[in-house]
């Protein structure tokens, strides 16, 4: 399986502006700049972007580990903050609440620690993983 994506940069780095696109037309010529990535301003960045690609890695991922042990969750709520500081991503925190009938604590503890090892997203990532996780039944 292969996925694409298009960055078109146009001007310097900090007066310039670019637009993303994806393959499946999610994104389709959304604008970033250097006030979207840096500032407040309208737009996505690459930051925002590979946070929501680890949440989502990393939820689905656990609910595949979760239906190993024979476990469905009700819902599986990951959050992921990118933390880039001097021109490098230093951490991808993800804060998850689940709702998992049935679960043990240490079951469910195992899942989570598979899911941060483990998902595609977070084998990529060269830098400090940590999740944070809320459990109700």
């Amino acid at each position: 399986m292969k996925r694409h994506a298009t960055a078109v940069w146009q001007g310097s780095g900090k007066e310039g502006k670019g637009k993303l696109s994806t393959q499946t037309g999610v994104l389709e010529n959304t604008q970033y700049s250097f006030s979207s990535r840096f500032e407040d301003g309208k737009g996505t960045n690459p930051e925002e972007l590979i946070a929501a690609a680890h949440a989502g890695c990393f939820a689905m991922k656990l609910s595949f580990s979760l239906g190993e042990a024979g476990f469905t969750a009700d819902e599986l709520n990951a959050k992921c903050t990118i933390t880039l500081a001097d021109g490098k991503i230093t951490k991808s925190k993800i804060d998850l609440d689940a709702k998992v009938p049935d679960i043990s604590e240490d079951e469910f503890s195992k899942a989570v620690k598979d899911a941060e090892e483990n998902c595609p997203i977070s084998v990529l990532l060269d830098t400090e993983i940590v999740v944070e996780y809320s459990l109700s039944k």
